[in-house]
């Protein structure tokens, strides 16, 4: 009788734990009510927050919550928020992604096509009429004002930077005179405006520019490139549900063969849709970081 009196109680013990193992299953299992699309900063904030609400409404629609858009002033900002998960997915450039992997584990789905490739180049922009004809130029001659978007931007300045210091220059601060404009258009801008000497941004950011400027292409002249970089992503929070992930994967891809939302993406960052992609796409990002990461943190 005791035996069997035994053989209950531990039957009864072990359908409590497996009943309080199921409760903290499902509490572990986030519920997902709204999510927070975080946006870089690439141009006007402003323009870009009226530009991208049809993208949000169409996300909406896709996934069955709502969607709501937040342009960050930087790079910084935006991967806070998605450590501090008041941002859900987020448009992260090569650099801050890398950052925002190892910081606030996001985990990256995609990565945007421009200009038909899944990779871009930074480019160095001189005014028309310029003496500077070459990289070679701006190695040669210090004390020139160079104008970049951030710090921590690939294109902006990271790529750039360890291109010029490849090429011989032993310290960028002291070198160059360097100006922090927060946008690769108003970057291109303080060299339109004198204020600059030359700028470094994203391949081709002067297109951002046309319709301000028409005839941009004739007053900003480029005189060289970095090597491949790849492009921007889209990431996530890790810990939003693997179903809910793969569902904004595949609401992402689905614009690929939807051209009002192309018309959008175009619109808000100049891009023609997305790839599928890895992190490990961005190791030659991680090396840069590596150089870098003690000027930067």
């Amino acid at each position: 009788m005791n035996t069997l009196k035994g053989l209950i109680a531990s039957s009864s013990a072990l359908l409590l734990l497996g009943a309080c193992g199921t409760d903290e299953a499902q509490e572990s299992e986030e519920t997902v009510d709204e999510l927070v699309l975080g946006y870089f900063p690439s141009a006007d904030v402003e323009n870009m927050a009226d530009s991208a609400r049809p993208l949000e409404e169409y996300l909406s629609e896709q996934l069955d919550i709502p969607v709501t858009g937040q342009v960050m002033t930087d790079y910084t900002g935006l991967i806070e928020a998605m450590r501090n998960q008041n941002a859900d997915i987020a448009f992260l450039p090569p650099f801050a992604f890398v950052q925002a992997e190892e910081r606030a584990n996001v985990e990256v789905l995609l990565k945007a096509i421009r200009d038909g490739s899944d990779s871009y180049v930074a480019q160095y922009n001189v005014a028309a009429d310029s003496d500077i004809d070459s990289i070679d130029d701006l190695i040669e001659r210090e004390g020139l004002v160079w104008a970049f978007t951030d710090y921590t931007s690939t294109s902006g300045y990271l790529f750039p930077a360890q291109q010029m210091m490849d090429l011989g220059v032993e310290d960028l601060e002291s070198h160059f005179t360097t100006l922090d404009v927060g946008a690769h258009d108003s970057a291109i801008l303080s060299v339109l405006d004198g204020q600059a000497d030359f700028a470094t941004t994203f391949e081709d950011a002067r297109v951002r520019l046309e319709d301000e400027i028409p005839d941009i292409f004739e007053q900003i002249r480029v005189i060289g490139t970095t090597e491949e970089i790849p492009n921007a992503t889209l990431s996530v929070r890790s810990e939003l549900p693997d179903d809910l992930k793969e569902k904004i994967e595949d609401a992402f891809l689905s614009i690929n063969d939807n051209p009002d939302m192309l018309a959008v993406m175009e619109d808000v960052y100049n891009w023609e849709g997305f790839a599928p992609a890895e992190s490990e796409d961005y190791d030659i990002v991680r090396d840069v970081y590596r150089e870098f990461e003690a000027v930067i943190d």
